[in-house]
Parts: structure tokens; C-alpha cells; sequence
């Protein structure tokens, strides 16, 4: 803790009041700081010699930059050393939280671009998560998120051959169920419960995203799986962006795969089940 203090004062060339561990972080111990001057900072230390807090910072940055977004500011960006401001709330999102977060990601989804990805690889629980530029969302889905994981969880020993070969066939007939969307729209990309910040019944910051150009829907799927969101999020969201019909009943599972293989990767096979169950819902 003593070099950590150090190495705080030193950059943001003020002197540490107090500091404290947080929970979370993925791939660096997180510790919230009081300095002397009042101001309140967030800092990331990296756990390893490989960890790239650095690739965080830089999509804290590009929100910041290119969306309404609210995200923690970025002080320091180095690849062991992520320093933001802090951000007061807590992940009780309750009715008014959901449609304030209702406007912010229908805002957010109507940053587009021209194609699917984005400029540079971006993380997802600290996995890497690539980005080549795609003009189809269904095969930019297909290559880059459902067979991708699902290699990497099977390298990894977490996921087993016979499920991977199952992904792989279903994979094969995306087409037969999921949309193209007008256009690429700009994602945060981890919208789960912990990621989300909020204080008064509003939002006050969004964390850890994992961004790229995509459909809104995986967006929207994504914040079903662990009941982040729910109808007060999505009467309002759909006025705001209308959601085709079928989202519910058919696409909503098929974009949840891959979060759950994310799950298969960091956590182990217990998540397997639920990647089953969905692949046997469409006859794979």
C-alpha cells in the first residue's frame, strides 16, 4: 500500500488522505483515494506483467469523446496504471434508475458508424474481444463473438468439444433468426448490473465497457441475462429506438450465448448448462 501511495501522489502530485480497496476488477486490484486537495480518484493497478488497463482507458476516452455517455473521467492511462474520478452511487437500480438508462443507451445507440467493430481491440472481463471491420452484422457475429469464444473457452479447457461442435453447426444457420440493423451502433458492450452506477433514481456512471460497433440488440440482450433491466427499461427504450418484434422470444437467447461463453471462459463449465439449454431451443 505504501508504494501505491507513492506512485498516487506522484502522479496526480498531490498527497493521499486515505485509501481503501473495492471489490471487482478483473485483471487489477481497484482502491478508491482521497486526496488532499479533495479531489476522489479511482486507481487500477494492474495483477500481472501482460495485464492493458491501458485499452480500457482508451474506451473510457472514446465514450467520453464521441457519446453523452456518462463514464468516469480518465486521468492516467498506462498499461499497469488506470487512474479515473470517482463516481458516487450504487448498482440499486430501481424504476426511475431504468428509464434514465433508457434515454442514455438510446442515445448511445444512435452513435453509428459506417461498419461493424471497431478501431482497435477492445476487452470484455478482461478477455480480449477483436474487432476487424465487418460489413455484415450477422457474419461479424458469427466470427468475431459466437465462434471466437467459444474457441477460445474450448483452448482453454473450459467448454467441451461436443458443445463447441453444436455452436459451430448452429452458427451455420444465424441467418435463419437474427436481423441486420440499419446501421452499426456504438455499444458499451459488459451492460450488467455492476457495470452501472446510479444515486437519486438517475444514472451517474456507466463502468468497465467493453465497446464496439454492433447491433443494439445483443446490448439489450445483455442486460436481460442477469436481470439488470427490465419492463420500466424497456416500455420506454422501445419508444425511444422501436425493437423489431421476435427480440424477446427468438434473438434475445441467440445474443446471450456469447456473454455466457465470456462465463464459460472466466468461470468454468457451470455455464455450460445454459449455453445447452439455448442450443437446444433452436434444434442445435
Amino acid at each position: 500500500m505504501k508504494v501505491l501511495r507513492e506512485r498516487l501522489a506522484k502522479a496526480l502530485n498531490s498527497e493521499i488522505r486515505t485509501i481503501k480497496a473495492l471489490h471487482g476488477g478483473m485483471i487489477g486490484q481497484v482502491y478508491h483515494a482521497k486526496l488532499r486537495d479533495d479531489r476522489s480518484v479511482v486507481a487500477k493497478v494492474a495483477k500481472s506483467a501482460t495485464a492493458q488497463l491501458d485499452i480500457e482507458g482508451r474506451m473510457l476516452l472514446y465514450l467520453a469523446e464521441y457519446s453523452s455517455l456518462p463514464v468516469p473521467e480518465v486521468i492516467i492511462n498506462e498499461p499497469d496504471f488506470l487512474i479515473m474520478s470517482f463516481i458516487p452511487g450504487s448498482s440499486n437500480l430501481n424504476a426511475d434508475v431504468q428509464k434514465d438508462a433508457a434515454h442514455h443507451l438510446a442515445a448511445l445507440h444512435s452513435v453509428r458508424t459506417s461498419q461493424f467493430g471497431f478501431a482497435f481491440e477492445t476487452l470484455i472481463g478482461g478477455l480480449h474481444q477483436p474487432n476487424p471491420n465487418y460489413d455484415r452484422w450477422i457474419d461479424f457475429f458469427r466470427d468475431q463473438r459466437l465462434l471466437y469464444m467459444a474457441r477460445v473457452a474450448h483452448e482453454a479447457g473450459q467448454l467441451d468439444g461436443d458443445l463447441r461442435s453444436r455452436i459451430e453447426r448452429f452458427a451455420e444457420r444465424l441467418e435463419s433468426y437474427l436481423t441486420e440493423p440499419p446501421a452499426p451502433s456504438l455499444v458499451h458492450g459488459d451492460m450488467w448490473t455492476t457495470n452501472i452506477l446510479a444515486q437519486d433514481g438517475r444514472i451517474t456512471g456507466f463502468l468497465d465497457p467493453a465497446i464496439y460497433y454492433g447491433h443494439p440488440e445483443i446490448e439489450l440482450a445483455f442486460s436481460t441475462l442477469f436481470n439488470t433491466f427490465g419492463p420500466p427499461f424497456f416500455d420506454l427504450y422501445s419508444q425511444l429506438q422501436p425493437i423489431e418484434d421476435g427480440f424477446f422470444e427468438v434473438r434475445r437467447n441467440i445474443y446471450n450465448l456469447y456473454p455466457l461463453l465470456v462465463h464459460v471462459r472466466l468461470f468454468g463449465s457451470s455455464y455450460s448448462t445454459s449455453v445447452s439449454r439455448i442450443l437446444s431451443q433452436f434444434g442445435a
